[in-house]
């Protein structure tokens, strides 16, 4: 009798650890997304996020905005408390074009939005070279981790205070103003005199529409890590970044035509106040980081699915995926009451 009261001791303390042991990272969750609406803080209108989350039902493929996304919609989450991390695209696109990396990253343990930048996406473009864009996408990736934070359905299972950002070409600007660097508006000036061929951050010369003047860089203190991919950040020298103290890891193709990577990420991790870890990928440019095509895709879209000789997107994908995951791992989550640890430990 007495064994028999151990033993059913024994399983009632594991049932109270149940939860934070299955959110232990691991490669085997299914993926679920459930679609977000709340207020864009700079105009009170809707603005929408997708939150994709790890579940115990075997995934399947979803047809979302036109990609084939390995998720479902709507299917049960599983039980644990993960880390968040916020996604933020590049000028004029789409999360979704990173599809692969966010279904793979939340496979390994993680809850990620992937928000949608209103007036800077590729259905509307009516923020384009403003202030307002500039300062206004760090306080839309605010405000869906606040909303985040308050959906009933994924409040339970996030842990608020594991909180990183993954971002994209000009998303990687807005998470380092997120993480407290300072945009230098003199420098963009500067970098359009000397390579006014660059059309991607040069397309108004290096002056900003000066649209509103109650904007300022705000930055987010639940932000505890980054992922920067061919990030624009020409904008932040050294003393911009000197209060910037969380980890990053940074991606760039040293083929890029678009986002100098000279100027951009290379200098960004020279000027980082803490060592980033830095990876340049030889030939890739700049569209590398986006899921790999579907063979409708390279027929629509050949711009942004050619990649050079001898670079293998899926190769680099997966690559930076495991990395990224350790990366998370190490830097947001931390050995729960059951005793799990981080990958390496």
């Amino acid at each position: 009798m007495k064994r028999l009261c151990a033993c059913l001791g024994v399983l009632v303390v594991l049932s109270l650890f149940s939860v934070q042991i299955e959110a232990a990272p691991h490669a085997h969750w299914g993926v679920g997304f459930h679609r977000l609406t709340f207020l864009d803080p700079l105009d009170n209108k809707p603005m929408h996020a997708y939150a994709f989350y790890p579940s115990a039902e075997a995934g399947h493929t979803s047809r979302v905005e036109g990609y084939q996304v390995a998720a479902t919609e709507e299917a049960p989450i599983a039980m644990g408390r993960f880390p968040m991390l916020m996604l933020s695209h590049g000028n004029t696109g789409t999360p979704l074009a990173l599809h692969d990396l966010i279904t793979s990253i939340t496979q390994k343990g993680f809850v990620v939005v992937a928000v949608l930048h209103p007036g800077d996406n590729y259905l509307d473009q009516s923020r384009l070279g403003t202030l307002s864009n500039l300062y206004g996408r760090p306080l839309q990736i605010s405000a869906a981790i606040t909303a985040a934070l308050s959906e009933p359905m994924l409040s339970p299972f996030v842990n608020a205070a594991e909180v990183g950002v993954i971002g994209y070409s000009a998303g990687g600007e807005t998470a380092l103003i997120l993480s407290g660097a300072q945009p230098d508006l003199s420098r963009l000036k500067t970098y359009c005199i000397e390579r006014p061929h660059d059309m991607d951050a040069c397309r108004l010369h290096g002056e900003l529409v000066a649209d509103r003047s109650d904007l300022s860089a705000k930055a987010d203190p639940r932000v505890h890590a980054l992922l920067l991919m061919a990030p624009l950040s020409l904008m932040f020298g050294r003393h911009a970044l000197s209060t910037v103290h969380v980890p990053t890891l940074i991606y760039a193709g040293d083929n890029d035509q678009l986002v100098a990577v000279d100027k951009n990420a290379e200098a960004l991790a020279r000027k980082l106040p803490l060592k980033a870890r830095y990876h340049a990928l030889a030939g890739a440019g700049h569209f590398v980081f986006m899921a790999p095509c579907t063979a409708e895709q390279e027929r629509e879209l050949p711009a942004l699915c050619k990649d050079a000789d001898g670079v293998d997107r899926a190769g680099i994908h997966r690559n930076m995926i495991d990395e990224a995951g350790r990366f998370f791992v190490q830097s947001l989550a931390r050995p729960s009451r059951a005793g799990w640890q981080t990958a390496d430990q």
